[in-house]
């Protein structure tokens, strides 16, 4: 089933949705060259700590970081370490917090000085794909027309969309009902109702679909090398209109 949640849940939703948009805010601030990917989730546990909240995702399924931090090919669950962050890199941080037993998730992919013209393009086309799945996220539609809007914007770009993770509803785990594809069919899969919290977040590669997972059994990486961007925000759907963007900073 696909938890509803009730005024007083959301009202801990919004909450944790501020706090984690404001400590990814913080992180992708930070972001500079020189710097290591152990050095930025260092800092977000700092921040984590100073605003009283916990990691989502740290010890989740045995993750060893407060933050998932994937650069250029690597497209999603990079566990942080002694990776050096240089000009014309692109960081995806994904960041999620738990406070008042639910779990705000959200994700930005930051530019790190000259960008490869593509690969800007790339960024900025997987954040419109991100706001045209949430503005198909509404009440009375269902889960395959977010997946649909995301394909088109970015397939439209000659971009690939990654398969085989997708986004998620969200509350008081880290992972609910349902599961949201970035591709798929419009009118199909699950029907949205007024007060699902669902983290939409498009993963999109400058090549292939296809990806690789690492010996580490975490960090992801496109098949071909490509760079590929991450953007997610989570969303409350309302009773009337465009869904609710609950993590912004």
């Amino acid at each position: 089933m696909i938890p509803i949640k009730t005024s007083n849940e959301m009202k801990s939703m919004r909450k944790a949705c501020r706090l984690s948009a404001l400590i990814l805010a913080d992180v992708a601030a930070q972001v500079a060259p020189g710097m290591t990917t152990g050095d930025l989730d260092a800092y977000a546990a700092q921040r984590m700590r100073e605003l009283g909240v916990k990691s989502a995702f740290l010890g989740y399924g045995g993750f060893p970081g407060y933050t998932c931090i994937s650069l250029n090919e690597e497209v999603v669950h990079g566990i942080p370490g002694s990776r050096v962050i240089n000009s014309g890199d692109i960081v995806s941080i994904d960041l999620g917090v738990e406070t008042e037993g639910f779990i705000g998730d959200n994700a930005i992919t930051v530019l790190v000085g000259t960008i490869a013209p593509e690969t800007e393009h790339l960024c900025h086309v997987c954040r419109e794909s991100l706001m045209a799945g949430i503005d198909a996220a509404r009440a009375g539609k269902r889960v395959g027309d977010i997946g649909h809007a995301v394909q088109k914007v970015a397939e439209a770009a000659g971009f690939g969309v990654v398969r085989d993770y997708c986004g998620h509803g969200v509350g008081r785990r880290l992972h609910e009902d349902p599961q949201i594809p970035n591709f798929g069919k419009g009118g199909s899969g699950a029907l949205l109702k007024s007060g699902m919290t669902l983290a939409i977040e498009p993963m999109i590669n400058q090549g292939t679909f296809r990806i690789d997972v690492m010996p580490d059994g975490w960090t992801v990486k496109t098949h071909d090398r490509k760079p590929s961007a991450h953007f997610e925000h989570t969303v409350l759907i309302v009773s009337d209109g465009p869904a609710e963007i609950l993590t912004h900073p």
